[in-house]
């Protein structure tokens, strides 16, 4: 039996500029490191995709593809905030789970790989690992990406970056050198991809940014390009990938198919080597295999997530059984569902966040540690921290089904 091959979608190719690289004689590269890495490269030239405006003729069979994974998405979302979120319409405790969720894998797919008590310390500075450092930048993040979905523009792309790479030199700022991806950190030649000169950087950026915010292309698919194209650019030295990410997250939420966070990097992070090699089909002129791809992750995020979520409520449940004795009025009612959110707290973490006296966030621990709701976790007198181990089990349980897979 003969398969059909299926039809691209056809999106302008990278043009090439050529230039000449040459290692540095600083005594770090050796003689034959040098002449192995001196010589002429080409660098990309992204194709305009605003100017003239990108005309995409979608086969059917990806069209039906992509339908299915924004109804997916849709359900999701809407069964994720009838779930966990009603306490906190706005910024409720599930939006915080899953945006962490999703920062995690999307740093993973970088090599930065924590665990949720590591992360969860990270986020009430407890925490001595610079990959949970990192990871809690990336959250930052996604919050801004959220926050400023409403209008995608540069201003709103420096502020993602300048979050991602707080304290950097270069945090927020456009790259003024060469990058590339794969092979040498010495030299481009023969890297997997070689992004375009830094001159060429900010008009494809404008040009990319005129694309997103276009309001005739189905949600998913806008999205999936705008994250191809954002890739091919590489507008800064660092941070690009997980940058691009949460670009995707502000177009989904800016352009109305989500009013959370789906942790679309989980399924981009199962399927790594695909997800990189239709970025390569992308800069070669077929959309197809990253649309497919950003189509699969988001089926993979709404049916993984639904689980996810409704471990969550279960748990959550039990623990209102196991707080019954206490009294409705108790800032602890208060506290139980934002440790789905936060699942390791402090006294300085309630009384912030809760705006409580000391006397009271106490209490409060005492309260959800009597209940069995929480253990303290330290074993010290001074410079304690509570943890609850059923969420922290369900989140790494969670972690662990959504490997990096190359």
């Amino acid at each position: 039996m003969t398969t059909v091959p299926a039809s691209p979608l056809s999106v302008p190719p990278v043009g090439r500029r050529p230039g000449h690289w040459r290692v540095a004689d600083d005594g770090l590269a050796s003689r034959s490191a040098r002449s192995r890495g001196t010589g002429p490269y080409e660098a990309s030239v992204p194709a305009a995709l605003a100017t003239p405006a990108l005309q995409l003729a979608l086969p059917g069979d990806l069209a039906a593809d992509i339908a299915d994974a924004e109804t997916a998405l849709a359900a999701f979302d809407a069964h994720a905030a009838a779930s966990l979120g009603a306490d906190h319409p706005a910024l409720g405790p599930m939006s915080a789970v899953l945006l962490r969720t999703e920062s995690a894998s999307s740093s993973q797919i970088e090599d930065l790989t924590v665990g949720a008590r590591q992360l969860a310390l990270a986020e009430l500075d407890e925490s001595r690992s610079g990959s949970a450092r990192a990871v809690v930048a990336n959250v930052r993040t996604m919050e801004a990406a959220l926050r400023l979905a409403a209008t995608v523009d540069l201003a709103a792309i420096f502020a993602m970056h300048a979050e991602l790479l707080a304290g950097a030199e270069d945090a927020g700022r456009l790259r003024q050198q060469l990058v590339w991806v794969g092979r040498s950190g010495l030299s481009p030649l023969g890297a997997v991809h070689i992004a375009p000169e830094a001159d060429d950087v900010l008009p494809a950026l404008e040009d990319l940014l005129s694309f997103v915010a276009r309001d005739d292309l189905p949600v998913l698919v806008h999205a999936a390009i705008a994250h191809a194209q954002f890739e091919t650019i590489q507008p800064f030295t660092d941070g690009n990938g997980r940058t691009g990410r949460a670009l995707v997250h502000a177009m989904l939420n800016g352009k109305g198919l989500l009013t959370t966070t789906a942790p679309v990097s989980a399924g981009l992070l199962t399927g790594l080597g695909a997800y990189t090699s239709a970025l390569n089909a992308f800069r070669t002129g077929d959309a197809r295999p990253i649309v497919e791809e950003f189509a699969r992750a988001a089926r993979y995020a709404a049916a993984t997530g639904t689980r996810l979520v409704d471990d969550l409520a279960a748990q959550l449940d039990e623990d209102r059984e196991r707080l019954a004795g206490v009294r409705r009025h108790a800032l602890a009612w208060s506290v139980l569902p934002r440790l789905i959110g936060q699942p390791i707290v402090n006294a300085a973490h309630l009384q912030r966040t809760l705006g409580v006296p000391a006397m009271t966030a106490q209490r409060a621990l005492a309260q959800l540690t009597d209940s069995g709701v929480l253990q303290e976790a330290t074993g010290r007198s001074r410079h304690r921290v509570w943890q609850h181990p059923g969420i922290l089990r369900i989140l790494d349980a969670y972690a662990t089904e959504v490997r990096r897979s190359d």
